[in-house]
């Protein structure tokens, strides 16, 4: 847009997280400046003035910015300092560019950023391990660290104890409003907890033999609030489960790193589970679509919500059953997502070709278990997005969709996601959990 040299990325060394790692030691910086070599000519520091290195002058865009804001705001910056560095760049391109641009970014998004050759090696012993135990598997990245849910505003039942933590932390955060748990809540904008995940899946159908990947960091309260999800499922990995100490040591010091490993692991998953709507999960769900499309399971929290306030009133049959109908519309299918809505991230439509034959059988219901009909090639445009939770992160409701949920219930997407019909039975097991 600005006919602009880059300098590879500098990466926030001041948040929460205090990781010191440059863009060079979790991405090939190589490979990177020559993938983009024909789009955009980038250099590995700013240039040298008189012996000095160049100061650039620091700026901040608006968020979801486009091509006429940029040319508008930055660039006459630019001409005039010359070097410009933009802080805060998270949302802070649009999501609707001209088609070019939307194909630049899934260049750089799925083929440019590449991780470094160690992080590659770990990530693939990693999943390599997890298939020695299982055929198939779930990954889920479950944010519920002390900081996720402090930003979050959203209260836990800790009591006095987690208000005091939890606000300490937040307090860290200056332009945060005030904080009100229960509108949070009832806005679907508060991650489920590990348990509420448990008997989301298990009311999806999937049972205690289900093998589970759990990509996260420290977990708020401990292995305490990991237990119930770990009873739900007993085949419970994390990266520290299945490597030894010294494996992960040059990790894990860094948090992005040791992110990058989950990373990998969660894009190899059979089916991709979140509970929350993260930068993390919408890379992965966005590359999920891209490369072949593989399911991403995102729970309907606003509805959610209020079932899970309500389960102890109910068997586990009718729980299941509203959880299902609840989250039709969420599980990840190639065309739950209506045209025109939502993050460029986790749906780069502008840039994802349609095979015609494969619709062509799926809507005659012709679709064979586990096969997709979204190819990677990146001639067509197809222009399509969807929105995620409040202002930014706001999916459509599923009830809006009904006949496109009815169509797309023709479609089975992963052969290790197992048939609704299977649950409709009691499971006494559950029954007990439900009324504890």
């Amino acid at each position: 847009m600005l006919n602009a040299t880059l300098i590879v990325p500098i990466l926030d060394k001041k948040s929460f997280w205090k990781d010191n790692s440059n863009f060079s030691e979790i991405f090939n910086v190589d490979w990177f400046i020559s993938y983009l070599a024909k789009d955009v000519e980038i250099v590995k520091e700013p240039p040298r003035r008189r012996g000095h290195i160049w100061a650039p002058y620091t700026m901040r865009v608006p968020r979801k910015c486009n091509d006429k804001c940029y040319t508008s705001r930055v660039l006459p910056v630019l001409l005039k300092k010359r070097a410009v560095m933009l802080t805060k760049f998270d949302y802070r391109l649009a999501n609707k560019l001209e088609t070019d641009l939307q194909k630049l970014r899934c260049r750089v998004n799925y083929h440019a950023l590449k991780f470094t050759d160690p992080i590659l090696e770990m990530g693939a012993k990693l999943v390599q391990r997890m298939r020695m135990n299982t055929k198939h598997y779930i990954a889920l990245h479950l944010r519920f660290e002390p900081d996720m849910l402090a930003f979050s505003g959203c209260y836990y039942g800790g009591g006095d104890k987690e208000k005091r933590e939890l606000g300490k932390i937040r307090r860290r955060w200056k332009t945060l409003h005030i904080s009100n748990p229960d509108k949070g809540r009832r806005q679907g904008r508060c991650p489920l907890t590990p348990e509420e995940v448990g008997l989301m899946l298990r009311a999806l159908g999937y049972g205690r033999d289900t093998h589970i990947y759990v990509a996260s960091g420290e977990v708020y309260g401990g292995e305490e609030t990991l237990a119930p999800l770990k009873a739900l499922f007993p085949n419970f990995y994390s990266k520290e489960t299945i490597s030894r100490k010294q494996e992960l040591e040059p990790f894990s010091a860094f948090s992005s790193r040791m992110a990058a490993l989950d990373f990998i692991v969660c894009d190899e998953s059979d089916v991709f589970v979140t509970n929350n709507n993260g930068n993390m999960a919408k890379i992965l769900a966005g590359r999920r679509r891209y490369f072949g499309h593989k399911p991403t399971i995102r729970p309907n929290a606003k509805k959610l919500y209020r079932l899970f306030l309500n389960r102890n009133n109910m068997t586990w049959g009718e729980f299941a059953s509203k959880v299902r109908t609840f989250q039709k519309g969420f599980m990840g299918k190639p065309r739950e997502v209506r045209p025109g809505r939502g993050e460029f991230h986790e749906n780069p439509s502008s840039c994802i070709c349609e095979d015609s034959n494969a619709i062509a059988k799926m809507d005659m219901g012709l679709l064979k278990h586990g096969k997709g009909y979204i190819t990677t090639k990146n001639d067509t445009d197809t222009t399509s997005e969807s929105q995620n939770m409040g202002d930014d992160l706001d999916w459509s409701d599923p009830e809006d969709d009904e006949d496109l949920s009815n169509e797309q219930g023709k479609v089975l997407y992963n052969q290790t996601s197992l048939g609704y019909d299977a649950l409709m039975s009691e499971e006494p097991e559950l029954d007990g959990l439900l009324s504890d």
